[in-house]
């Protein structure tokens, strides 16, 4: 229910941005029949934010953590270009493109996408800094509140990356939730816990056990879920305690 949740509110801001920038005629759209100018620019929405989607957990991940925000800014940016600039080519079929027009057609997609992905970082830093001046607040509780009531009193015990969600890991079962493991893991710096490998976050009440099996370690959940420490984050979960 939760990702067909987020799949019709996908789809409710495409058609939504879709009507908004036909109505106006951006981009000299106005000319177009309006059915037109629709499905142009719901299609252009649609390649954008499932461009984003793919890009942004993977540039904002683990792997480009050190990376100055806006170099990480300006690729996410410059990928998202990509695929927009094609729905334009496909769209506009019977315009005579050139090489140097498709390079100026980019560098106009890549002005807004440079926009847009500014904005929302500007916007997730916000949150950030409001979430972390909250000092009263419970992390925890804060994080938890993103799940369904009833997991709202839980123990929290890991939080797990499958692709762009994350399955999180509790006293009272499983749920995925919208939200990539970087995010979580800043929002739960103060949490007596460790990231542990690439697409697992341990709190370090919720470990029972340490398994070996082929020279790798695995910390033991109550529920019998077995997390995998790899080698870059070893040393880190050593220090802690969670693996001799």
């Amino acid at each position: 229910m939760r990702i067909a949740s987020e799949i019709l509110k996908f789809g409710a801001i495409v058609l939504g941005l879709g009507l908004i920038f036909a109505w106006l005629g951006v981009y000299d759209t106005g000319r177009l029949p309006f059915y037109k100018s629709f499905v142009f620019w719901s299609s252009t929405m649609a390649v954008g934010l499932g461009a984003s989607l793919l890009v942004s957990p993977v540039i904002w991940g683990p792997r480009f953590e050190n990376m100055a925000a806006i170099f990480k800014i300006g690729i996410a940016a410059a990928l998202i270009s990509a695929p927009v600039t094609l729905v334009l080519v496909v769209f506009f079929s019977g315009a005579p493109w050139r090489p140097i027009s498709l390079l100026i057609q980019y560098g106009y997609v890549m002005v807004i996408s440079l926009i847009v992905t500014s904005a929302a970082y500007l916007l997730d830093l916000l949150n950030e800094t409001q979430a972390e001046t909250s000092s009263d607040a419970d992390p925890i509780a804060s994080f938890l509140e993103r799940l369904p009531v009833k997991f709202r009193t839980a123990d929290l015990y890991a939080i797990s990356s499958e692709d762009h969600y994350l399955r999180v890991h509790t006293s009272l079962g499983e749920e995925l939730i919208l939200m990539r493991l970087a995010d979580a893991v800043r929002e739960l710096t103060h949490v007596d816990g460790l990231q542990v490998h690439r697409s697992w976050w341990v709190a370090k009440s919720g470990v029972t056990d340490e398994k070996k099996a082929d020279g790798r370690s695995f910390l033991v959940l109550p529920t019998g879920t077995e997390v995998p420490v790899s080698r870059s984050y070893r040393n880190k979960a050593k220090e802690v305690g969670l693996i001799r």
